[in-house]
C-alpha cells in the first residue's frame, strides 16, 4: 500500500504568477469544453511533444489546485479513505491535537484503534467539518434572527 506524503506544497512568490496563468487557460479550456469527459494536452518531453489524456475531473482537481497556488496558499492533497495519524488529522483540521482528541473521545469524530494508537480516516474529518459547518450557520442564523426580532439590525 503506497503511504500518502501530507506535506502541504506552497509556490514561492515567482511562480504564484505561473500558477495564476496555467489557471486561466485550463479554465478557458474547460469552458470551451464542457460536454469532454476527457482532456487531452501536448505535454514536451525534450523535443518531443506526446500526447496525454487526462479524465475531466483529473484537469478540473487541477484547477482547483491552481487556484489555491495561485492565491499563495498551501495546497495539500488527501484520499478520501487515507486513515490518518491524531496530529496529522489535527494539522488538517488546523487545531491542536489535543483539542482533537477531545473530539475523538466526545464521539464527534469517527476513529479507530490500532494497538494503542488512534487512526481517523479522512472521510470522517470531512463529514465532521461539514456538520460543523452546518452547526455553524444554523448558530449565526439565529442571531440574526434574534437581532431582527429585537430591531438591532
Amino acid at each position: 500500500m503506497p503511504t500518502t506524503d501530507f506535506r502541504p506544497v506552497h509556490l514561492p512568490p515567482e511562480k504564484v504568477e505561473e500558477a495564476k496563468e496555467a489557471l486561466e487557460r485550463v479554465r478557458g479550456y474547460l469552458g470551451e469544453h464542457r460536454g469532454l469527459s476527457r482532456i487531452s494536452m501536448s505535454v514536451d518531453e525534450g523535443a518531443d511533444r506526446r500526447p496525454l489524456t487526462l479524465p475531466r475531473e483529473a484537469v478540473e482537481l487541477l484547477a482547483m489546485l491552481l487556484a489555491h497556488l495561485g492565491a499563495g496558499r498551501s495546497v495539500s492533497v488527501v484520499p478520501h479513505n487515507a486513515e490518518l495519524t491524531t496530529q496529522q488529522a489535527a494539522d488538517l483540521l488546523n487545531v491542536s491535537r489535543p483539542f482533537l482528541i477531545g473530539l475523538l473521545q466526545a464521539g464527534e469524530i469517527e476513529y479507530r484503534t490500532v494497538g494503542t494508537h488512534r487512526r481517523v480516516l479522512a472521510s470522517s474529518l470531512v463529514d465532521y467539518r461539514r456538520k460543523d459547518d452546518q452547526r455553524r450557520r444554523a448558530a449565526a442564523d439565529e442571531l440574526s434572527q434574534l437581532n431582527e426580532e429585537m430591531g438591532l439590525l
